[in-house]
Formats: structure tokens, sequence, C-alpha cells
């Protein structure tokens, strides 16, 4: 800066266009030169709009997903998933069991609708249940989300699956020939 003694180490750009060109100036004369420059100084509102879309993509083209000529589906085999995770397979032990087509569906068809509805699959055990609808009953509960009439329905869906689930595992528990009658 004309008339400055001090030391110029800090950088500030020259222009836009030129990001790599830089002012050398005194840290006061910087922070001034930082505070009045306008990177999108010259530019109409629809360019700026431009340039802070195409920001958020990192000035790289982008697409909307399955829309770059491929019309082959994902197969969820060539998913390298070792731990089960997404389809959750796992045996317990880190590695995921291979699937061949489909599996039938496993649960008796009463319980299908009760263990979608809390969020559960197949075998399950009661204090499985009991944990589940514990969590969902403290989330969904009518006065936690103050009288919501779509909480206090999911609510009524969740004590009518806990129920359900409760009885058919109360009834298919073998009985405790431990005790003496």
């Amino acid at each position: 800066m004309p008339g400055c003694s001090e030391r110029a180490g800090y950088r500030a750009p020259r222009s836009r266009q030129t990001l790599n060109a830089y002012f050398w100036f005194c840290l006061d004369h910087v922070r001034d030169y930082n505070a009045h420059w306008d990177y999108y100084k010259g530019m109409t509102p629809g360019q700026i709009e431009a340039h802070l879309r195409a920001d958020v993509s990192w000035n790289r083209p982008s697409w909307r997903l399955g829309h770059l000529g491929g019309t082959a589906t994902l197969d969820e085999d060539h998913l390298l998933d070792p731990l089960g995770l997404l389809r959750g397979v796992s045996d317990g032990g880190g590695r995921t069991r291979h699937r061949g087509p489909k599996p039938m569906d496993e649960r008796p068809e009463a319980l299908r609708q009760p263990l979608d509805a809390l969020g559960l699959g197949w075998p399950v055990s009661l204090a499985e249940v009991k944990s589940r609808y514990k969590d969902l009953a403290r989330r969904h509960h009518p006065d936690a989300n103050g009288g919501d009439r779509n909480a206090e329905e999911r609510f009524k869906t969740i004590n009518i699956a806990y129920t359900a689930l409760r009885q058919h595992l109360a009834e298919a528990r073998p009985p405790n020939f431990a005790q003496t009658g």
C-alpha cells in the first residue's frame, strides 16, 4: 500500500477471475482490503444464483440418480457388506450369510402386521418386544407430543401390536415343569 512502512506478509486476491494472483499487504491493510472486497461485484442476481448453485456440487455436473444411461437395477449381491448391515442378515460373528433367491416370509401370518408396526424381525423374544414397546411408547405417547393426533394414532397402533405379540409369545412359551404344585 503506498506510504505504508509495515511488512507486507499477508496476501489478498486480485480479482474473481484470477484468485491465484495476489496483492500483498500488511495486516491492517489486508483487513481493510478484505472488508471492502466483494467477490460478486459486477454480477447480476441471476449470475450470483447460478454461481452459488454450481458451488453446491463443487462445479461438477450432476445428474439425477439412475439417469446416466444405465438400465440395470442394483443387485444387492454386488454390495460389499461384511457385517450384514444393509440386509440385516449378519450371523453375529461379522460374517454375512449368503442368501439365495428371495426367502419365504417365515413370520406367522397373524404376527406380520404387529411385527412391522414395532419394526421387529422374526424370530423375536418377549424381552425384545418389551424393550421396543417401551422405546416406541415413550417416543409416541400423546403427552410427549403435545396431544398430536398422529402421535395418538401411532401410539394406539403400537399398543395393539404389543398386545398381540405379547399374547402370542406367552402362549408359545413352554410350561415350566420345574414348579411343583
